[in-house]
């Protein structure tokens, strides 16, 4: 493993998802240091990137300041290499309204949305627009954080005020009544399609992190015709946002059988319960060599 020289794992960080990043970014760090990588821990919340001395770098850092481009174009910056996507990639998939335009612009199928900015107020008649009831999302914030659906205009509004206090910007998305996927690509290879089931009203931060009620099926239980038809839009959607190296493409199937795109993830959860590793567990990778996989990608893509 010397070929890899000094790895710095960056997790943690200041996002609201830093506590699954500490998560994600110990499980990563424990796969490279017993496959005998030369890895390190590296907190930017608590070093500065100046200090950072590294060969190359295995991003593990959710949500701003990991995701969205602005650590990309800091390493950069410093010459150093990192897995996952570039700053271009990151910025726009970590941004859900703006790529729900350029799924609309590829043609990509993504349910009717609008978005709402502060000043917005005429909830009645955004309900109305999309059929009556809605999920909302901050723009740039992942893990469901800020998450919740409306189906009245007081609920709406009490959404939009929870969403805004994470973005100026907040998608409203009609309500799609239907099954939850997730499709991992690794190196441009896609893996098998995940089902998440919950109980609850849908798959929030607490059924991703916390509750054990949360079903998972993976190769999820699809006709083989459908199974290529949602690959083939993930791929599309990867590649639609600048996406390289590895990531994560969520999408709805409705009770019609018509699949929605709903965002790509960059840098998608590692830990225990998350749905990358299960993807290539069921390819036959375990997860070291999963890890192992991202950062054989970095070397290549940037060295």
């Amino acid at each position: 493993m010397s070929q890899f020289g000094k790895v710095a794992v960056l997790f943690g960080g200041n996002s609201a998802e830093r506590e699954v990043s500490l998560r994600s970014g110990k499980a990563v760090l424990n796969a490279l240091q017993d496959a005998g990588v030369a890895a390190f821990a590296f907190d930017p919340k608590e070093q500065p990137l100046s200090s950072l001395q590294a060969d190359q770098v295995f991003i593990v850092l959710h949500g701003r300041g990991g995701e969205d481009g602005t650590m990309q174009g800091a390493l950069q910056l410093l010459g150093l290499p990192y897995t996952g996507s570039g700053v271009l990639g990151s910025a726009l998939a970590m941004d859900k309204i703006r790529c729900k335009w350029l799924f609309q612009a590829q043609g990509l199928p993504t349910a009717p949305f609008l978005v709402a900015r502060p000043d917005d107020c005429d909830y009645a008649a955004m309900l109305d627009q999309l059929g009556g009831k809605v999920m909302v999302k901050p723009a740039n914030e992942g893990s469901s954080i800020g998450m919740s659906a409306a189906s009245t205009a007081e609920e709406l509004a009490a959404a939009i005020a929870t969403a805004h206090q994470y973005d100026q910007e907040v998608l409203l998305e009609r309500w799609i009544n239907g099954r939850e996927f997730t499709i991992a690509v690794l190196n441009g290879e896609v893996l098998p399609i995940v089902e998440m089931r919950t109980p609850r009203a849908f798959y929030d931060y607490e059924a991703k992190y916390q509750a054990n009620s949360t079903e998972y099926l993976c190769p999820a239980p699809l006709t083989a015709e459908l199974t290529q038809a949602m690959q083939a839009t993930a791929l599309a959607a990867f590649k639609a946002v600048g996406a390289s190296g590895w990531g994560r493409v969520d999408l709805m199937l409705d009770q019609q059988g018509q699949h929605y795109l709903l965002e790509v993830n960059t840098v998608p959860g590692m830990t225990e319960k998350s749905l990358v590793p299960m993807a290539a567990k069921a390819a036959g990778y375990s997860f070291q060599q999963l890890v192992l996989a991202i950062l054989s990608q970095a070397e290549r893509a940037r060295s």
